[in-house]
């Protein structure tokens, strides 16, 4: 168990499955005060009771992060019961595939939606807090496909390009007060069907990836961090 996540104050969207639940679980375990959101409420309050029967501190909300009151909320509850907020873990995404010929354009608006806006609306209610009270983290969960392109990804590649350049903004106009790390994550099993023929990696991996991140001594900041399967190709 880390001191340095001990006592700490760390919102999680997505949290109701895979990577979310997995840093959910690790990070509570390690004695930080998690507040999760997602859109699946029955499975929040199923992931809520067990933290809670292992000792852990948590708070939930039903948040859709592709509707900014939603964001608001969650990020405001978490300040109002715990004086502060102290990681953003921007873990929700839309993760389907399809090719750019299938001209399927409700699904690039829930992507765009999801995958982008999503994150600057936590950033946005995260953002300013953290800077008021002098410091804070940022965590964007972003793919391998954040950096190249395989057929079917030109969308979701393009919106996790995008959330590179958002982390890298944090970062530079924050100054030394706010951290921002941004995770690259290869293929991870998921509820999501993938068509990979090699291994892919545990949620719990790419929690205990977060954890590192955050579990840094003050002044130290892991940017960047990828993590997959050796067998991955890219």
């Amino acid at each position: 168990m880390s001191d340095l996540i001990r006592g700490k104050v760390i919102v999680i969207t997505g949290a109701s499955s895979g990577i979310g639940e997995a840093a959910a679980r690790l990070l509570a375990s390690q004695g930080a005060k998690v507040v999760l959101g997602a859109r699946r409420l029955a499975r929040l309050e199923t992931l809520a009771g067990e933290i809670k029967a292992a000792g852990g501190d948590v708070l939930i909300k039903e948040t859709n992060v592709a509707v900014k009151a939603d964001v608001e909320v969650l990020i405001a509850a978490a300040c109002e019961a715990f004086g502060r907020i102290d990681v953003l873990v921007n873990n929700a995404a839309d993760t389907r595939l399809a090719k750019l010929a299938d001209a399927e354009t409700e699904l690039w608006d829930s992507q765009i939606d999801t995958n982008i806006k999503g994150p600057l609306y936590g950033i946005a209610a995260a953002l300013p807090r953290m800077i008021a009270q002098g410091k804070g983290h940022i965590i964007n969960i972003a793919s391998t496909l954040a950096t190249s392109v395989i057929p079917t990804s030109g969308v979701y590649s393009a919106t996790k390009f995008a959330l590179r350049g958002i982390s890298e903004g944090i970062r530079i106009e924050s100054g030394p007060s706010v951290r921002s790390t941004i995770i690259f994550v290869g293929a991870t099993v998921t509820e999501v069907k993938t068509t990979v023929k090699y291994k892919r990696l545990s949620p719990v991996s790419i929690a205990e990836g977060i954890a590192y991140a955050i579990a840094q001594p003050e002044g130290v900041g892991v940017n960047e961090l990828t993590i997959r399967s050796v067998e991955q190709p890219n």
